[in-house]
């Protein structure tokens, strides 16, 4: 497999490699100089993360996708943080946070200790808002304990990367082309030239792409791509049928038209992969591409809102 052939694999599964190349002031940047959440509770609790808490209300636990520190989150974050408490988190290893010691079980010590996270803190339920990996380690989660967690937003995320192109796929038949794209983007081997053309085609605005960049190159290549293998080897199509909760699944298709795809065949895949989720409602986005938080903003938002009112109201 060539790296130019694995970046591809990635776009197609709505994987999203991410952010900052340059130094700069932009308006992304400043809003990311804007908030200045304080870390809480010890790191060694939770290894493979780190943990900011912004705002007051009901707990919200936002997690980003692939390479992608917690400020992607920011502006979420600011529009919320009035309402609720979010709880930011950073992965280890991505966008220039610390390697975990070990990539060993990568994904599933993150969702045990994320777990682990919201009893040893005491949170109530608390939403959880994920994007791509994110979103995929908030199905992860509400699937193992669903009393854990209350409400989810997935953001442009499928409870099995690796049945994109294959609905009939099984993790085993995946395995061999996950293995080969772990031993190749392990090698680090990404330029900048490259890393920016992958991320034009997640990212829409000059600025965010430059962020999103940045964040990538920054991003321990091991861990990346352990995380990547975790999510093609790990098919939760049925485990979903355990999540209790309301789940708003929020779709990209843009992104995909030079691989053929179209707004009909993209909702197909999602219909497809969620039909086993008891409580969801999927919504396509008309133009954004795979952060949807950025490019369709305003649509973002509004679903997001009108979903946590109806649900936190349903809660009480």
């Amino acid at each position: 497999m060539t790296y130019s052939t694995s970046l591809r694999a990635v776009c197609a599964a709505f994987l999203l490699s991410a952010a900052m190349l340059l130094p700069g002031t932009t308006a992304a940047t400043t809003t990311a100089q804007a908030l200045t959440p304080t870390p809480t509770n010890s790191p060694a609790a939770h290894p493979n993360f780190t943990v900011q808490v912004v705002g007051k209300g009901r707990p919200v636990l936002l997690i980003p996708g692939l390479t992608c520190p917690g400020t992607v989150w920011n502006e979420t974050v600011a529009h919320y943080q009035k309402q609720y408490q979010c709880h930011i988190i950073s992965l280890a290893g991505f966008g220039g946070t610390e390697a975990p010691a070990t990539t060993d079980k990568l994904l599933q010590n993150v969702r045990d200790q994320l777990l682990v996270y919201i009893k040893t803190q005491r949170l109530s339920k608390p939403i959880v808002i994920g994007h791509s990996l994110g979103g995929f380690m908030a199905l992860w989660m509400s699937s193992t304990q669903p009393e854990a967690v209350g409400p989810l937003v997935i953001v442009d995320s499928l409870p099995f990367m690796g049945a994109i192109q294959n609905p009939a796929a099984t993790v085993e038949q995946v395995r061999p082309m996950a293995e080969g794209m772990r031993q190749q983007m392990s090698k680090g081997s990404a330029n900048a030239t490259q890393q920016r053309q992958m991320t034009a085609s997640m990212v829409t605005d000059t600025a965010r792409i430059t962020q999103v960049t940045r964040w990538a190159l920054q991003s321990d290549p091991a861990t990346v791509a352990q995380a990547m293998y975790d999510m093609y080897t790990t098919d939760l199509r049925q485990d979903i049928a355990r999540i209790q909760q309301p789940v708003l699944v929020l779709g990209a298709w843009a992104a995909y038209k030079a691989y053929g795809s179209t707004k009909e065949s993209t909702r197909a895949i999602f219909t497809q992969q969620y039909a086993k989720l008891p409580q969801h409602r999927v919504e396509m986005s008309e133009a954004g591409k795979h952060f949807l938080m950025y490019d369709d903003t305003q649509w973002f938002f509004q679903l997001s809102d009108a979903f946590l009112k109806q649900n936190t109201v349903a809660a009480k």
